[in-house]
């Protein structure tokens, strides 16, 4: 069975929209009536940028928890069939987008339901995962290498802080370990952390631009399904972007171990600043993901903070 997200104790924002299961039936009968005597059920595992319902045996759909999140839903429209063509594994196929309604404000869609495990951080004593890292790294190039048409340059929707200088997260990260300090039950070097990231705001090129390319940006192991120790999808195509691809690096922290992390690394080809920079990108989104989520979201917790964990005993060495 796949899980997506983690699970939700409440809502996730201050702006959280109300979703239940008669609003989702209601828009079902306005703009997909086909779909609407389908069985439905709320996913208790979700993503923190939308509610998700199962939709009969083979369809979910997804809906923006904020206002303003109609902007992603109609960017992924647009620009995945695009990229899906440069991938060699499964990405959600959006079947519908429906409209506003019933107090309702944003578009929401209906993808077709994709079967895997998301991956849990590495264990102890378990094989290399190799194989994934090579899966991993084919996304990532591929993503790279596609062109981008002018169009999706001019396109407000693909900008995002994510794809920009490592260092205009300089001020966000500080403060976000900073308030790291008051979580009670954060067993985190915070310290340990400040020098890392110390240390990557000295590396070469965290003030650049860089030529534009495609990149996930949200390339962590809740958009990710597995099966078998292969790379059976990516998910949420939300944020995908144009700008500085580092931040795709992150993922060899996330979900995987320090022997397949060089493999990842060998296959992208970046030379050491670059992946130092990942590395940053990895801890970034780690500390910034606490004092969010920390009471809302223990399973995004949990693997982020074992993500940042990673980051501090690589840099060890």
């Amino acid at each position: 069975m796949v899980r997506w997200g983690g699970l939700v104790t409440g809502p996730l924002h201050d702006d959280e929209l109300t979703i239940d299961e008669p609003l989702v039936r209601s828009l079902l009968a306005a703009s997909c009536p086909v779909y609407d005597g389908l069985p439905l059920r709320r996913l208790e595992a979700s993503g923190s940028s939308n509610a998700l319902f199962r939709l009969g045996d083979d369809l979910l759909v997804r809906l923006p928890r904020q206002p303003g999140g109609t902007s992603a839903i109609e960017s992924e429209q647009r620009w995945l069939p695009y990229v899906a063509t440069a991938l060699s594994v499964a990405v959600p196929e959006i079947l519908a987008v429906g409209e506003p309604g019933f107090g309702y404000p944003e578009r929401w869609s209906v993808v077709r339901w994709l079967e895997g495990e998301v991956p849990a951080g590495p264990r102890e004593g378990e094989a290399p995962r190799s194989p994934l890292a090579g899966d991993l790294a084919a996304v990532v190039t591929a993503l790279r290498a596609l062109a981008v048409p002018d169009v999706a340059l001019a396109d407000p929707d693909l900008r995002w802080y994510r794809g920009e200088p490592l260092v205009r997260m300089d001020e966000s990260t500080r403060l976000a370990i900073a308030a790291c300090r008051s979580i009670d039950g954060l067993d985190l070097d915070l310290d340990g952390c400040a020098s890392v990231w110390d240390d990557a705001m000295r590396l070469p090129g965290v003030t650049e631009e860089v030529a534009p390319r495609w990149h996930h940006a949200d390339l962590l192991a809740e958009n990710l399904l597995v099966r078998d120790g292969r790379l059976a999808g990516v998910l949420d195509f939300g944020g995908l972007a144009v700008g500085d691809p580092t931040v795709d690096l992150a993922v060899a922290w996330d979900v995987l171990d320090p022997v397949a992390r060089n493999v990842f690394r060998a296959l992208v080809g970046v030379d050491e600043a670059t992946w130092l920079r990942g590395r940053a990108w990895a801890l970034a989104l780690g500390v910034m993901t606490f004092p969010y989520y920390w009471s809302t979201m223990p399973a995004r917790c949990a693997q982020r903070l074992a993500m940042a964990r990673a980051v501090l005993a690589d840099a060890a060495g």
